[in-house]
Parts: C-alpha cells; sequence; structure tokens
C-alpha cells in the first residue's frame, strides 16, 4: 500500500490502475483490490479513472499539525464569522465522513468536534452535501445506498438539490440534522473541490438569514480564490 500511495504522490495528475499496477510490479485483479481500500478509508480518490490522493494523508498531517487546503486560514474563518456572527468551520471529506479540520466559534460543541476531529454523517451536515456533490457518480450511488432507512428523506432532498450544488457550489439550509443546520460553499483548487467553508447554527436562524449568509459566503469565497490564484 505505501508504494500505491507513493506512485500516486509522485505523480501530476494520477494513475490509471493498469499504471499502478506496473508501477508496484503487481496483478492488476491484486491492485485493484489494495486501491479499492485505500479508496474506501479515504487515502485514495478516482477521478476519471484516475487515481489520485485522497484527504485522509492530509487528516493526518492536520494532526500533526500541517495543513490541507492552501488559501482558507483560520484568519479567514474570523473575517466570515465577525460578519456572520455565528460559527464558522473548515470542513474536508475523509472516506464517508465530514471533518472539522478548523473553527471559529464560542460553541464549546463545535469547539469539540474540531479539536478532537471528530466525525460526523456526510448526509447530515450542509457541508458534506457540498462535498458529495462533486464526487464521480460511482462512488457517491454507492455511499447513498448504504444508508439507513432513517436517511432516506436525506438521501432525496440530496438529490434533488444536487445538480445545483454542483453549479454554484453552495448548499443552503438543507435541513440535514434535527440539532442544527447550515450553509456551506465550496472550496475549489485546481478544479476539485477538497473542503467545504460553513456557517453552523439553529434551523430558525439559517433559516431565517439564508440569503444573507449566502451572500456573505460567495463574496469571501471570491476573495480566498483570489487569493490562491485558483
Amino acid at each position: 500500500m505505501a508504494a500505491i500511495l507513493e506512485s500516486v504522490a509522485r505523480s501530476d495528475d494520477g494513475l490509471s490502475l493498469t499504471a499502478l499496477s506496473s508501477k508496484i510490479g503487481a496483478p492488476v485483479s491484486s491492485t485493484q483490490g489494495l486501491v479499492n481500500g485505500l479508496v474506501a478509508t479515504g487515502f485514495l480518490d478516482e477521478v476519471d479513472r484516475q487515481y489520485v490522493l485522497g484527504a485522509a494523508p492530509y487528516l493526518l498531517n492536520l494532526m500533526a499539525g500541517r495543513r490541507l487546503v492552501s488559501h482558507v486560514n483560520h484568519r479567514d474563518l474570523e473575517n466570515l464569522q465577525a460578519d456572520v456572527r455565528m460559527t464558522t468551520v473548515l470542513s474536508i471529506a475523509v472516506g464517508h465522513d465530514v471533518f472539522y479540520v478548523d473553527h471559529c466559534s464560542n460553541d464549546p460543541r463545535f469547539a469539540y468536534l474540531a479539536e478532537n476531529y471528530l466525525r460526523r454523517s456526510l448526509i447530515r451536515t450542509s457541508s458534506g452535501w457540498v462535498l458529495m456533490a462533486d464526487w464521480e457518480r460511482r462512488d457517491l450511488w454507492s455511499y447513498l445506498k448504504s444508508l439507513g432507512e432513517e436517511d432516506a428523506e436525506r438521501v432525496e432532498g440530496f438529490l434533488r438539490n444536487m445538480q445545483e450544488i454542483r453549479e454554484t457550489g453552495v448548499s443552503a439550509s438543507p435541513h440535514a440534522s434535527e440539532q442544527g443546520d447550515g450553509v456551506s460553499i465550496a472550496v475549489r483548487e485546481h478544479g476539485r473541490t477538497v473542503a467545504a467553508v460553513g456557517v453552523v447554527s439553529t434551523p430558525a436562524e439559517i433559516g431565517e438569514q439564508r440569503e444573507f449568509l449566502v451572500s456573505t459566503l460567495r463574496r469571501h469565497s471570491v476573495m480566498w480564490a483570489e487569493r490562491g490564484g485558483y
């Protein structure tokens, strides 16, 4: 597995299954099994039949004090919170889970989730909807089929809004959780969604300020993109 990860890391645009098999000197069938495991755990992503590094290696770097997203930093979350007066979070997907990898909040619940890198459900967060919308269809369908009956309404809601989220990069007040709600926007680098920035609060507060939150996130997103050059 280490040889697969190193080979992918050294490639510019990812490697096909055949190329990976050749690189590590193993049969395609054996390589496929290893690759499937790495995709399932978030160490690899498949994009147009090419395998690239997933988010899991970056999460390990975060735990070691290194950062995943190059042009959104903690100060950006602070500036956004100053405008919206609500909790702001930076999220990534690792496998089938969402992790808050940074936050700006006076709410200890979100501090606990972010500072301990605790898993959250993709289908139950606005950030998760943004991150899922950029997935390959095969991986998306596989994940959605794995969900239980308790998430059936959330799956239907996501599918109704998926195309709009893909086009705009925004998921606004999806009512994905009974405990809270949010508005999130995609963080894109090199043409891929690598993370999501979200504003989270109670369903009532998010619903009342939905349009303001969308416009504010879009304004800040433009500034991040211009600074990053993407």
